[in-house]
């Protein structure tokens, strides 16, 4: 990891200006593995500071440390605050057999970075005015998913000793290698690699574009779960043995308190537009058919709580228990995630139910996905995006 350089406000300094964003659909590259550092320039509190290390959002597969201004946080905290890049897409989480031999960290590229960052950090901290004993990860959504991972990890034990991972509960599944390896057999062959001699050192000669397009047929439906994306971290490697969920009920995090939560509205602003299950738009009866199609046999139950009558739109309607379900980013599986961390550390949580006053065509966002991060960041408010 190298520190980039980024200037500030007057409350804060840094040390310059932001290196360049990984590879991804909107640009970056390979030489992208930075971090930017802003710190107060008159700390409140004696002493080395804390320490946050801050994992972007963006699905894994977008995004740069640099798209959020940590002036705020800095200042409001009195800490220091490290945003990290970290590889993405199929560069930062593809999966392969044939990639098992190189450091046996297929599938988990990008969290290896983040590790790498991590350790940086614990080294670097003192001569930033930190303290290496107050290391905190924390991110949004993706980063939520990261940083449940770097709990249950061994290769990030010791590294930190506090965790806040927001819209991302620790108990929703992540890929299994099985599952990532016939992923990253599909990229392979979209990325031209399937029958190359060498399948490993193919993606190094590969142009990004082509390796930025391969899956990008695979959209993860709404209804769906973290498991449905065709990128993310894989449980069954050296990385991650187990799943966070697993790990983290037997003590992997243990002594490490957590700080965890959502918003109100996760779902709203990620459903503007939906559809029955034959692809028209969404209709008081297609919706009862799609939570039946996703909830099962509990669907009656779910129904008679979240009547597609007791809202404005059948769309809205579907939000509501989709959000609640929280199989992609966090409601209910919260608390069950606190319960069990509760044994082995002292927990938080946390909900943001300030409406954000966001609308698109007279749908009401609420308390949507990402309203949280104009209160710790520069970051619009008209911006509900994933």
């Amino acid at each position: 990891m190298r520190p980039g350089r980024r200037a500030r406000g007057p409350a804060c300094a840094t040390t310059g200006a932001a290196g360049p964003r990984c590879a991804q659909p909107a640009g970056g590259g390979e030489d992208c593995l930075y971090t930017e550092v802003t710190a107060p320039l008159r700390p409140a509190r004696p002493g080395p500071l804390p320490v946050i290390v801050w994992l972007h959002g963006g699905g894994l597969t977008t995004g740069a440390g640099s798209d959020y201004d940590a002036a705020r946080p800095a200042a409001a905290g009195d800490v220091i605050v490290v945003s990290v890049n970290y590889r993405l897409g199929v560069r930062g989480f593809g999966s392969h057999p044939a990639l098992d031999g190189q450091g046996g960290v297929s599938g988990n590229h990008g969290l290896m970075n983040q590790t790498r960052a991590l350790g940086w950090v614990r080294a670097n901290a003192a001569a930033l005015g930190g303290d290496p004993g107050r290391v905190t990860p924390a991110g949004q959504p993706a980063g939520a998913r990261s940083v449940c991972a770097h709990l249950a990890s061994p290769a990030s034990r010791g590294l930190f000793q506090r965790a806040v991972a927001q819209s991302g509960a620790c108990t929703n599944p992540v890929l299994a290698k099985t599952a990532a390896d016939a992923t990253g057999a599909r990229a392979a062959r979209d990325a031209g690699c399937a029958g190359a001699a060498d399948i490993a050192a193919c993606p190094r000669h590969t142009p990004a574009t082509d390796l930025l397009n391969a899956l990008a047929d695979i959209t993860a439906p709404v209804t769906g779960t973290t498991t449905d994306d065709a990128r993310g971290p894989v449980a069954g490697t050296p990385f991650l043995p187990q799943q966070p969920e697993t790990a983290l009920r037997h003590g992997s995090a243990a002594g490490i308190p957590p700080l965890t939560g959502s918003t109100r509205d996760e779902i709203p602003s990620l459903v503007p537009d939906a559809y029955d299950l034959a692809g028209r738009p969404l209709t008081a009866r297609g919706y009862a058919d799609v939570v039946t199609d996703t909830i099962g046999d509990d669907a009656p139950a779910v129904l008679r709580h979240y009547p597609a009558t007791g809202d404005p739109s059948p769309v809205l309607a579907l939000s509501r228990p989709l959000t609640d379900r929280g199989a992609r980013i966090s409601t209910c599986p919260t608390p069950a995630a606190t319960a069990f961390a509760a044994r082995h550390a002292p927990v938080y949580a946390h909900e943001l139910a300030q409406d954000s006053g966001t609308a698109t065509d007279g749908f009401p966002y609420g308390a949507h996905h990402r309203s949280d991060l104009p209160y710790l960041f520069g970051l619009p408010w008209t911006d509900p995006g994933p």
